[in-house]
């Protein structure tokens, strides 16, 4: 309880340990709250949940509270699978791919992940997953970092592509991005410009915090 009253005017590590993929994975208290970062950035809670949530807000929470099966490419501590539940009252199914499985035993023990019965966590390559699932879903999340690098597959056209082809009727997928400088600025406006689908329509949510970037693809046949 002290540690939570002290956050409130400093944060305060519970948790350090280094990632071979995220460099570090840390768990912190913040403004009364347990939230989980990497090195350099907000990895799970705190504001980067709350700007997910901004993102499901303009797809809809009635339309999510009915969909039967989200598929989330980079769980961390889970944060935006909480919101889905406990904001929006999900009760279908939640597939999360994950391929640091040291950063979801983390999540088990501080954030107690492992009791969303609805959740399946899969330890996988979001790329990888991607080619194999024959599944389809009705939102799909990407969230993929790496410290505050975006893997390079993300924004190449196969993968953008494929997940699309994941996709159901009237589905959505939400892409957070970041936005350090003009290299990452470039590769978002490469990726909105160059998007063309026949039935589907791409837009960018205005940015809340300074240096994340959402990007929304829906289909709407």
């Amino acid at each position: 309880m002290l540690k939570k009253i002290l956050s409130y005017l400093f944060p305060i590590t519970v948790h350090s340990e280094k990632s071979t993929v995220s460099k570090s994975i840390d768990v912190n208290w913040e403004n009364g709250a347990l939230v989980m970062d990497s090195k350099n950035t907000n990895y799970s809670y705190g504001n980067l949940q709350e700007f997910l949530k901004l993102g499901l807000k303009e797809i809809g929470f009635e339309k999510i509270k009915n969909m039967e099966h989200i598929l989330v490419l980079g769980v961390a501590g889970a944060s935006v699978v909480k919101t889905i539940i406990n904001d929006i009252d999900y009760k279908g199914r939640i597939t999360g791919v994950e391929i640091d499985a040291n950063i979801i035993t983390v999540a088990n023990k501080y954030f107690n992940i492992h009791k969303i019965h609805q959740l399946e966590i899969v330890i996988d390559d979001a790329f990888e997953f991607v080619l194999k699932t024959k599944d389809q879903y009705d939102l799909i999340i990407i969230d993929l970092f790496q410290d505050t690098r975006i893997p390079s597959f993300v924004y190449e056209n196969y993968f953008r592509d494929r997940v699309c082809f994941l996709l159901k009727n009237k589905g959505a997928i939400l892409f957070n991005t970041i936005l350090l400088d003009s290299k990452q600025n470039q590769l978002n406006e490469t990726y909105i410009t160059s998007f063309y689908k026949e039935n589907f329509t791409i837009r960018t949510i205005p940015r809340v915090e300074k240096h994340n970037e959402l990007i929304l693809i829906e289909r709407v046949d």
